[in-house]
């Protein structure tokens, strides 16, 4: 993935690798219309200077990622941000959905790799 998109029914399953030197917002589909889809994001290249950013229409991201060893916890959330200063290669984050809340779960090596808040 080398630039700015919103996800669809047909992109449920993929796995997308973030592979452009500077990121760019990734929009999920609403919520309520994403039932049984699941998406994985993969940092593939270094982004020197602006952060890749996963996100959702309203504040129903739950779940978690653990980062430098550290749980980063996410209760309605909307917003996933993989970090330009802070990514490694192999950072990842994998989301499911319900139709109600979007389940995220995933690893960042470095302290802020990835962060989760409401945006």
């Amino acid at each position: 993935m080398t630039g700015a998109t919103t996800l669809t029914a047909e992109d449920s399953g993929k796995v997308f690798i973030l592979n452009a030197a500077a990121g760019a917002q990734i929009t999920l589909p609403a919520v309520a219309d994403a039932a049984g889809h699941d998406y994985r994001f993969i940092v593939g290249a270094l982004f020197a200077t602006t952060a890749w950013t996963i996100k959702a229409a309203t504040s129903k991201i739950q779940g978690g990622v653990i980062v430098n060893s550290t749980l980063v916890p996410a209760a309605d959330e909307n917003t996933i941000t993989f970090s330009a200063s802070a990514d490694t290669i192999g950072d990842f984050v994998e989301l499911n959905c319900d139709g109600t809340n979007w389940y995220v779960s995933g690893m960042g090596t470095s302290a802020g790799a990835i962060t989760l808040t409401v945006v």
